[in-house]
């Protein structure tokens, strides 16, 4: 009627998707030639094959699709992630609409807003072969199904039982550049993958993988022709599989450390945080400390060493040390082990340690260290003898724990030359070399003859400390026995090396019959320690296996 106000049109209704729905863009087109999407935030409708369903309650909440039509840019990624819970199954060819996205680095299509099943369609996996090729990136492959051409070797397992994850890398495991010379770093990040497991679940049950004829994986076991979809997050790209996974066991465990002769047996350890005092360092429980030194009264048994140093004891009054040896005692027989110990233990929680037999050695004079107050784990020096008094060489034991590479302390960040210096030998290097330099001073001031320093120098196989060592006249007797491939003793974000070292005056390296470093430690995975917060039951085992997160030394002296 005149004067009254005209009706409000009614919107046009947006027509529901259905396989007639052309798609807007291809795949390549949302990807693009670069990290980002150039049409992140829009709407797009997208055709391509289902590669990947992780839509199962604690996967990974969606499906990776690729196109069966690739645009021939090698520069251009043919997959995508959706997030979704339309149901779809790997086969179906779909058109997807929703809204492209950038995900924490992850381009993908959330929320899709239709998913429509349209068919059936395959996509042969792309062969990769790695290393990349020099400026190339996994992002051109970003959520699409791969094959890697090469055996893989895992080279980092640290959160395999939290989340699933394995570090792998093409020709072998990942070194520390400092530890030995002929690494690559640049060239090892173009040859390394990160495999995981397509589940958001923390700490499982199960683990996800295994090695044949073993419930776990060790470092240097391998896979080979692993397919899965090639995605990224948490900042890395990784592979989650789109067929079984089981690795070929080719580093499998040492049962006893390999022989090293002569008539007198030295090892040098690190325990790991034995302590007797609960909720510290170490054990939480006393049901966890009792399997923590099951663990190490296997290991040192096995060693069998005549004379062992041992690093990261509780210092409280050899409380500690007594009841590792007491332990040692009750299974190899009384008597079979004594305790030195320390005139000078130190400030730290923890301190150096040594365990004697006293059926093949005697002391010769007290214990002695040091008070230079670069150390705050001062060295423990005994002198020893072979027991049955047939003459013979004395040697003199040095047992060493080192600053550590962290850039924190007690008295706040490493500052000035103690910090990083950006040369891959971390903080505290500096401190490190005056500790060197300080036991080597040790040495002179008590003219000690036969010297042996062992110990956790927190310093790799060609760094300064180590040099500070071997330019004072000592010999590092793993570069000397032990083959490069099997020269490590731990392993830091997926890069082995050797912390732990045992070094010998010109004297005595003339006298030592061999070295061996047994891999007990650092290829084994931490959720078979003795924690009993997070790890599978069924891994653990009274056993020497992951005793530690560093691997024991052992070498012979003929004596």
């Amino acid at each position: 009627c005149e004067g009254g106000e005209e009706p409000t049109p009614s919107p046009t209704p947006t027509p529901t998707p259905t396989c007639d729905t052309p798609a807007t863009h291809t795949i390549a087109q949302v990807q693009g030639a670069g990290d980002n999407s150039p049409v992140a935030g829009q709407d797009v409708r997208v055709e391509g094959v289902v590669t990947g369903d992780f839509q199962a309650n604690g996967q990974l909440s969606g499906f990776y699709l690729q196109s069966a039509a690739p645009d021939g840019d090698p520069a251009t990624s043919e997959g995508l992630f959706v997030f979704s819970s339309a149901p779809v199954k790997t086969g179906d060819r779909v058109l997807v609409s929703g809204k492209a996205i950038e995900f924490n680095g992850l381009t993908e299509i959330s929320p899709a807003t239709a998913v429509d099943v349209c068919g059936s369609g395959s996509v042969r996996p792309t062969v990769l072969d790695l290393p990349l090729d020099r400026g190339v990136t996994f992002e051109r492959y970003e959520n699409m199904l791969v094959t890697f051409k090469d055996d893989l070797a895992a080279s980092e397992i640290y959160n395999l039982g939290r989340f699933g994850e394995i570090l792998l890398a093409e020709g072998g495991r990942l070194w520390q550049p400092t530890d030995r010379e002929g690494v690559d770093a640049e060239k090892d990040s173009r040859r390394s993958i990160l495999l995981d497991d397509g589940s958001g679940v923390q700490n499982p049950a199960r683990l996800p993988y295994h090695s044949e004829g073993s419930e776990t994986v060790r470092l240097g076991d391998e896979v080979e022709d692993l397919t899965g979809v090639l995605t990224y997050g948490f900042d890395v790209y990784r592979v989650e599989p789109t067929r079984p996974v089981v690795f070929e066991a080719e580093n499998p465990r040492p049962a006893a450390p390999r022989k090293v002769g002569g008539d007198v047996r030295v090892a040098s350890l690190n325990t790991l945080n034995w302590f007797t005092t609960l909720d510290s360092r170490g054990a939480t429980t006393a049901a966890e400390r009792d399997r923590q030194l099951a663990k190490l009264v296997s290991t040192i048994l096995a060693l069998d060493p005549d004379a062992a140093g041992l690093m990261e004891v509780e210092r409280n009054a050899d409380v500690a040390l007594n009841a590792l040896v007491e332990a040692l005692n009750a299974k190899a027989g009384a008597g079979t082990y004594k305790g030195i110990t320390h005139p000078n233990p130190g400030t730290d929680a923890i301190q150096t340690a040594l365990i004697y037999k006293p059926a093949k050695l005697t002391p010769v004079g007290a214990a002695r260290s040091s008070s230079d107050p670069i150390f705050n784990r001062p060295p423990l020096v005994q002198t020893f003898r072979k027991a049955d008094r047939k003459g013979g060489q004395s040697f003199t034991i040095l047992v060493n724990h080192f600053k550590s590479k962290g850039c924190t302390d007690a008295d706040g960040p490493a500052t000035g030359a103690d910090a990083d210096q950006g040369d891959g030998q971390s903080c505290y290097n500096a401190k490190r070399v005056k500790q060197a330099e300080a036991v080597l001073d040790l040495i002179d001031n008590l003219r000690l003859k036969n010297a042996l320093v062992v110990g956790d120098i927190n310093a790799y196989g060609e760094e300064d400390p180590i040099h500070a060592f071997e330019r004072g006249g000592l010999t590092s007797l793993s570069k000397e026995f032990v083959p490069a491939k099997d020269r490590y003793s731990y392993v830091f974000e997926g890069l082995s090396g050797e912390l732990d070292h045992v070094l010998a005056d010109r004297k005595l390296a003339k006298r030592v019959t061999g070295a061996t470093i047994w891999h007990i430690n650092a290829d084994e995975g931490r959720f078979m320690d003795y924690n009993t917060e997070f790890n599978p039951p069924y891994l653990y085992g009274p056993g020497p296996y992951r005793s530690s997160d560093h691997d024991p030394l052992l070498i012979g002296l003929d004596l």
